[in-house]
């Protein structure tokens, strides 16, 4: 399916190159992946610190490339940058200047890619919505969405994450939003920015981008990010909790699903919604959703249906599964912040029903100074909720568990496992039917795999002869 708005010319104007040869037929699509490429397209040799595109020239050429972007003179038709990535960003940039679509992006320090999902989820029902699978939120992610939309894409949605300042600023660039939304200054990137300070400073950077005629969507419960507000040129709506907002939110509760439910005011309408989505802090992304419908003029009514029939999508957020044999596993292992641990261990509370509860948790990572104390309050709160049986992983798992020994759990409560195997192992051991396990950490943990080897263990067992 041909995607591409752009010409060869156009990407001449936008690299400020000339192609090295004339190539025949319209552009199909700007492919970074050799294996993906298709007749038509171009590929973007894209080089990074384990892979060089360079290398799979020939591969994207027996594929049907009809050019590529190269650091170095090929003998196909080629378009030489001094660096592929820019070139990237800049063949987007092109791309989104063409797009009719109203473009909304997303950031903060945790619930960016929920808020997108929920995003893209209500807005479809409005049009034809473009938004990324997964977190495609960096310079190589955002510009391959943009380039998957068309001029029939109405709503664009494009989730924004950082590693240090600038970052955002650069994606606005490319992006050029109308609509901005920053959701909250967590303490992830603690290690990277030194405070939470800077964070906010490096996420704001989305709203600061915005002129006149955009619309800034920030939380009212966050006085770091309020404390931009005279910098900004945008127009605002602010969510949250506090009575000053324009999209309030009052009277959360936890079901026992673990479900959020709560009222949403909007401008003189309200209306009490239930997510799909396990876990409290999803009433806040859900109010950030309402936030930039309204700043859509989409009907308030039809929002709310939206959001109330809105179904997970991204995978290890809050993942629930239940096995045939009774227990129960809330994959939320993707990635992992104080924030979000604590929202997490309260859903698992809330669904714990008398059930037994586990809590499996690993590294938080780039809290910098922050790690000690941290992870000895994770390990406190299970505690304090009264997690049955909290199973700490690795290195920084040592201090969960002492915070949790000093909290007062005693015996067999909390437990130490050096390494993901040998978690696995226990708890293919101990598990019984009823229970309930919750597992997270930063991805580069790897906790996903014991949700993954759990559920294969007990769904074969159930189903052997």
């Amino acid at each position: 399916m041909g995607r591409a708005l752009l010409q060869v010319q156009d990407v001449e104007k936008a690299l400020d190159v000339t192609i090295s040869k004339a190539v025949e037929g319209p552009i199909n699509n700007f492919v970074t992946d050799s294996r993906k490429v298709t007749p038509g397209d171009i590929f973007v040799a894209l080089v990074g610190e384990n892979f060089n595109g360079h290398d799979f020239l020939n591969d994207a050429f027996s594929q049907g490339a009809i050019a590529a972007v190269v650091t170095q003179e090929i003998a196909e038709p080629h378009f030489l940058v001094a660096d592929t990535l820019l070139a990237y960003g800049k063949i987007a940039a092109a791309h989104r200047a063409k797009l009719k679509a109203k473009v909304i992006g997303v950031t903060g320090s945790s619930g960016k890619t929920s808020t997108k999902d929920l995003l893209s989820s209500v807005l479809s029902k409005f049009g034809n919505t473009v938004a990324p699978s997964g977190s495609f939120n960096n310079e190589i992610g955002m510009p391959a969405t943009i380039l998957s939309a068309d001029l029939s894409t109405e709503y664009l949605v494009l989730e924004m994450g950082m590693r240090g300042l600038g970052q955002i600023s650069y994606l606005c660039e490319i992006a050029k939003p109308d609509i901005g939304v920053v959701l909250n200054i967590g303490s992830a990137h603690m290690e990277l920015l030194g405070s939470r300070a800077a964070i906010a400073e490096a996420k704001t950077e989305l709203v600061l981008s915005l002129d006149a005629a955009g619309t800034a969507i920030i939380n009212a419960d966050e006085p770091l990010i309020l404390s931009y507000l005279p910098k900004i040129q945008a127009k605002v709506l602010t969510f949250g909790e506090a009575p000053s907002s324009d999209i309030r939110v009052d009277d959360i509760a936890l079901n026992q699903a673990g479900l959020p439910e709560f009222e949403i005011n909007s401008f003189g309408e309200s209306s009490r919604l239930e997510l799909q989505l396990a876990g409290e802090h999803q009433a806040m992304n859900a109010a950030a959703v309402v936030a930039v419908t309204q700043s859509l003029d989409l009907d308030f009514a039809k929002v709310v249906d939206a959001l109330a029939k809105a179904e997970p999508t991204s995978s290890m957020r809050m993942q629930v599964v239940d096995l045939p044999n009774g227990i129960t596993i809330i994959n939320d292992a993707y990635n992992a912040n104080p924030e979000s641990m604590r929202a997490g261990l309260k859903a698992l509370k809330a669904m714990a029903k008398g059930r037994r509860t586990w809590a499996v948790l690993g590294e938080m990572r780039e809290l910098g100074q922050l790690k000690v104390e941290a992870h000895d309050e994770i390990g406190r709160l299970c505690v304090r909720l009264d997690i049955n049986r909290l199973v700490a992983v690795g290195e920084a798992g040592k201090i969960l568990q002492i915070g949790a020994a000093q909290e007062g759990s005693w015996g067999n409560e909390a437990q130490w496992e050096p390494d993901v195997p040998s978690v696995i192992a226990k708890l293919k051991k101990e598990l019984q039917p009823g229970d309930i396990v919750y597992i997270k950490a930063s991805r580069a943990i790897g906790l996903e795999r014991v949700a993954e080897a759990l559920i294969s263990e007990f769904s074969a067992e159930n189903s052997a002869p």
